[in-house]
């Protein structure tokens, strides 16, 4: 598996997604769920800063938010950016995507493919695992209600 490529395209997708979105739409409620277009990239966001934790080889406390058994990670984090614009929300979003990307190379291979260094996912799971169902797989999702949602707003 080559890391930097899915995360590439599960990252272009999303901006497939959002091409041309007139700015009425970023904030109307019922993409997913109550979630607007932009509390989707919020959360997106979010999870880039999950990711991090692999990449800088060091906990954050995005991973503990994400871990606590008790907590709600999603819900929290897109509370936590209401009070910002879209455009603030979209920097976040592609800046610590090419954060994780400039800094992805620095894992071994080897690491990717290691089950066991997710415990908090599963001991049966790797890296690599995380990586495509998490990231890839979790951005085709929002990018298809996304589209659903740009087609029923005509």
């Amino acid at each position: 598996m080559n890391a930097s490529d899915i995360l590439k395209y599960g990252q272009g997708t999303v901006l497939q997604a959002i091409e041309g979105l007139p700015e009425s739409a970023w904030e109307t409620p019922g993409a997913c769920g109550v979630w607007s277009i932009k509390d989707i990239i919020a959360h997106l966001a979010s999870y880039e800063h999950v990711l991090m934790t692999f990449v800088r080889s060091s906990p954050t406390p995005y991973l503990s938010k994400f871990t606590d058994p008790g907590g709600n990670f999603n819900d929290l984090e897109v509370a936590a950016r209401k009070g910002k614009s879209v455009k603030e929300v979209l920097r976040e979003f592609n800046d610590t995507y090419a954060q994780v990307m400039s800094l992805i190379t620095r894992i071994p291979v080897e690491t990717f493919r290691q089950t066991g260094t997710i415990p908090w996912y599963g001991m049966e799971y790797a890296l690599d695992d995380y990586i495509v169902y998490a990231y890839y797989g979790h951005k085709r999702e929002h990018s298809a209600q996304i589209a659903v949602f740009r087609d029923n707003l005509g």
